[in-house]
C-alpha cells in the first residue's frame, strides 16, 4: 500500500504560452494567431464515466474499504462485469486448474489484490469498448503492456506489483479519454507524432487544448479516484519530477513499452531499449535481458486478456 503521498505541482499551461519554438513539428499557422476553428475545448463533464464496479476497486485500494466480500457482491449483479471476471479467470492467464463458475469462487481464488486488478483491467477494456478503433486499440495495448512490465519489474525489486499493475492501466487514462471524447482531434495528434513521447504533450496541447497528463489529473480528482494515482497519472512524461519506488518503475515501464513496439503515436527519436533498461533497478534489468523474448510474451499476454 502506498503511504507518504506526494501532491504533485499543478500545471501550467496555457494555449498562449505555446510558441513555435516549442512545437518544432507544427506548422506555423497552428503554433501562432488564434486557434483553428474546428479545435474543440475538451471538458470533463463530457467524458463518458468509468464502470462504477472499477471505481469501487480503485477506493478499496485507498483504504476506503477493506471488504472483498462488498467487491464481490458489487460485481455479481453486474452481468457484463461478472462474465469478464469468470472469463479471465477461467483462461490460460490465471490458468486455475478447475473451471471458475461464479464470482464467489472466483474472488476466493484470486483473493483480493489480484481480483482487484482484474476488475481494473475489465473496467479499461468495457470503457473502450463501445468503440475500438485502431487508435484505442493501441492506447489498450500500451497500458495493458505498462501494467504487465510494470508489475514483473516491482515484483523483482521487492515492491507492490499489484500497486504497479494498476497504475500502469491508469497511467494514460488522460490519453485514452482524449482519444475516446476527442477522436479526430487525437488521431491528428498520432499522426503527427513527435520526437519523443514526452514531446506529444504540446502537440495535444495545440490540437486538443490540453494534453493527456492535464487530463489524467483531472480524471482523479472528477473521479475522485485515491491520491496514489495522482503523480503517475500527471507526471509519468516529467523526467524532471522525482521519482521513487512504484511510481518510478511505472514510469520506466511506460518507455520500455514503447519501445517493446507497444506505443501509441510514432516517434522518431525514441531511447533504445537498452538505453531505457539501464534506467531500471537492478533485478528489474536482469529480468528483461532478452527484449524479443520479452516482446512476445506481453503480446502474447495481452492477446489472452483481449480474447478471454
Amino acid at each position: 500500500m502506498k503511504t507518504g503521498w506526494r501532491t504533485p505541482p499543478k500545471p501550467k499551461v496555457t494555449m498562449e504560452a505555446l510558441r513555435i519554438a516549442d512545437l518544432p513539428n507544427l506548422s506555423p499557422d497552428m503554433a501562432t494567431g488564434p486557434a483553428p476553428a474546428r479545435q474543440q475545448v475538451w471538458r470533463p463533464d463530457d467524458v463518458p464515466p468509468f464502470p462504477a464496479v472499477a471505481l469501487k476497486a480503485l477506493n478499496l485500494m485507498a483504504g476506503k474499504d477493506t471488504s472483498l466480500v462488498e467487491l464481490c457482491n458489487l460485481i455479481r449483479p453486474d452481468l457484463a462485469f461478472s462474465t469478464e471476471v469468470l472469463r479471465i479467470a477461467n483462461s490460460p492467464l490465471v490458468a486455475f486448474s478447475r473451471d471458475i463458475t461464479n464470482v464467489l469462487q472466483a474472488s476466493m481464488l484470486l483473493g483480493f489484490r489480484r481480483l482487484r486488478s482484474v476488475v481494473i483491467t475489465v473496467g479499461l477494456r468495457a470503457y473502450l469498448a463501445h468503440g475500438f478503433t485502431p487508435l484505442l486499440e493501441s492506447c489498450w495495448r500500451h497500458s495493458i503492456a505498462c501494467a504487465i512490465i510494470g508489475e514483473r519489474a516491482a515484483k523483482a525489486c521487492l515492491l507492490d506489483k499489484e500497486f504497479a499493475y494498476t497504475a500502469g492501466i491508469l497511467h494514460d487514462i488522460g490519453r485514452v479519454v482524449l482519444a475516446v471524447s476527442m477522436p479526430n482531434e487525437y488521431a491528428r495528434v498520432v499522426e503527427r507524432g513527435a520526437d519523443q513521447p514526452r514531446d506529444l504533450l504540446p502537440v495535444e496541447r495545440a490540437l486538443c487544448g490540453i494534453d493527456h497528463c492535464e487530463v489524467g489529473g483531472t480524471l482523479v480528482r472528477e473521479w475522485t479516484l485515491p491520491e496514489a494515482f495522482s503523480w503517475i497519472t500527471t507526471c509519468h512524461h516529467d523526467a524532471d519530477a522525482h521519482a521513487a519506488g512504484e511510481d518510478c518503475i511505472v514510469r520506466q515501464s511506460c518507455l520500455l513499452a514503447d519501445a517493446l513496439g507497444f506505443g501509441v503515436a510514432g516517434y522518431r527519436s525514441l531511447r533504445s531499449y537498452a538505453e531505457i533498461l539501464n534506467d531500471f533497478p537492478e533485478p528489474a534489468r536482469n529480468l528483461f535481458r532478452d527484449e524479443q523474448e520479452l516482446a512476445a510474451e506481453i503480446d502474447s499476454q495481452v492477446t489472452m486478456i483481449e480474447t478471454a
